[in-house]
């Protein structure tokens, strides 16, 4: 059995070491943060908790697979809890739609908001469950690592996937109401993506979410790393928090340890880096590409800025997870992705999650986590206090014009995270919340490979990667990642 060390106690990460040690390995991790989880973290203030990451539970079959593994059931765990409605949807001309994985919650919703679209919405779900189909085994459960994973896409299956159109000329295609567009084109975003640049292959995530349903972790999602340390702990894994590694080690080609901030050396036959892979190339390994692909040439995924906000008062109206739509959704992404600049009229992401779990604030009160897309760091970026000061006053303003009256004066408790932020707590190249963005119609192919092909011994896992960001995928990631240890250990 090899010696494993890895760098990062993400959520990647810890999938992986669980793997690894479930079939014998010795597995350390090193996490320079306090905490592990990576972005799925959590922060707790003066009575009010937050989740500070992802806010829902996907793919459920992805997290039973990985306990199993390890002669575990996750349900022993984590307690997995409906969402009802997934999403209530806030538009600016007022309509208010509750998205559900309820078919006939669906078709109630969509007869309300646009009748004739009812049968063009079975039509898209079947046509988005064909894009699942067709996509999971080749972009999912297997990474792109040599040419003999490539042949697993059949050539007449490729034009099959939809990747000539974009999510949004796909989605215009099948709706009649612009709303509805609307509502479809954000699932790009699901990946840090533009609908009006991404391909129309990722109108796979409707189906991930409506068709196979969309659930929230009792106590916060936060529970879930608790869940995954847990595992890897009794397993037999080493967890070092708050130690920052500062160089992967190689010899003749091959990885050989790590190096740590204090001067340490941990020795190793298996490195592998849940950090960011840019990050990973040009800080831990000194170079500014890896192999033949040159990463830093690929779009980064868009960035956050995030209010936390502890309300001495609720909104009756919001629901778990809630959506204030922009009015121009077209020129909000072009703020985002061509002009770099943070869009002034944005759409606004409020998770509250003491609606579910009402320990997560005081009696009365509401902990809001309010999150808009913007733009990942460039020569445009400017996230000093001035303009961070203005752009939070201008998120409040919409939120109260949106029908949150008396917001500002109900805040007990407010934090602020901006790209800068991300990339400084999670060594997020660019501050880019996904990695690389799919504003590329060849994107699920250009994403950096869980192995590396210049240093032997050395393996990516994480958002970064394939398959992408999101908590079922980076646990996915770690799946890949122990398969391709296993293979060349042998």
């Amino acid at each position: 059995m090899a010696t494993v060390t890895i760098v990062g106690g993400g959520m990647g990460g810890l999938a992986t070491a669980i793997r690894l040690a479930a079939t014998g390995h010795k597995v350390q991790i090193f996490e320079k943060n306090a905490q592990v989880g990576g972005k799925l973290n959590l922060m707790e203030k003066e009575g009010y908790r937050w989740d500070t990451g992802p806010s829902l539970i996907t793919m459920p079959f992805v997290y039973d697979d990985l306990f199993r593994v390890a002669g575990r059931d996750f349900k022993d765990y984590v307690e997995l809890v409906p969402v009802e409605p997934i999403t209530r949807y806030f538009y600016p001309d007022g309509a208010v739609f509750d998205a559900s994985d309820s078919l006939a919650s669906m078709t109630f919703a969509i007869e309300k908001l646009s009748p004739p679209d009812v049968a063009n919405y079975y039509k898209y779900m079947a046509y988005s469950r064909r894009l699942y189909d067709l996509t999971a085994e080749v972009f999912l459960f297997n990474g792109f690592n040599n040419l003999s994973d490539l042949r697993q896409m059949r050539l007449s299956n490729t034009f099959k996937i939809d990747p000539f159109r974009t999510v949004h000329q796909a989605n215009t295609a099948f709706f009649k109401d612009k709303r509805l567009v609307q509502l479809f084109d954000r699932y790009a975003t699901y990946n840090g993506s533009s609908p009006y640049r991404a391909p129309a292959t990722l109108n796979v995530i409707p189906f991930v979410e409506l068709g196979l349903g969309g659930w929230y972790v009792r106590d916060g999602l936060y529970k879930l790393a608790q869940a995954y340390l847990k595992l890897a702990q009794e397993l037999g894994v080493e967890v070092r928090t708050g130690v920052k590694v500062e160089r992967i080690l190689t010899c003749n080609g091959k990885a050989s340890g790590l190096r740590l901030e204090s001067g340490e050396e941990v020795a190793a036959e298996v490195v592998i880096s849940n950090a960011d892979v840019n990050y990973t190339n040009r800080n831990l390994l000194g170079q500014k590409r890896e192999g033949w692909r040159k990463y830093t040439g690929i779009e980064p995924s868009c960035s956050g800025f995030v209010l936390f906000l502890g309300l001495k008062r609720q909104y009756k109206q919001l629901r778990h997870h809630n959506i204030l739509f922009s009015h121009d959704y077209q020129k909000e992404f072009a703020d985002i992705f061509e002009r770099k600049v943070p869009p002034q009229d944005p759409t606004i992401y409020i998770c509250w999650t003491g609606r579910t779990d009402p320990a997560h604030a005081p009696p009365g009160s509401s902990n809001l986590f309010v999150l808009t897309n913007a733009p990942y760091l460039s020569e445009k970026s400017d996230w000093t206090p001035a303009p961070v000061k203005a752009y939070r006053d201008l998120i409040i303003g919409r939120l109260q014009e949106s029908g949150l009256e008396g917001l500002e004066t109900a805040i007990e408790v407010e934090r602020v995270m901006t790209p800068h932020d991300l990339e400084q707590s999670y060594n997020a190249t660019h501050g880019a919340i996904y990695g690389l963005s799919s504003n590329n119609r060849f994107s699920a192919f250009l994403r950096p490979p869980n192995r590396s092909s210049k240093i032997k011994g050395l393996y990516y896992a994480g958002g970064s990667t394939h398959p992408g960001g999101g908590v079922p995928l980076v646990t996915l990631s770690a799946k890949i990642v122990a398969k391709l240890v296993e293979q060349d250990l042998k």
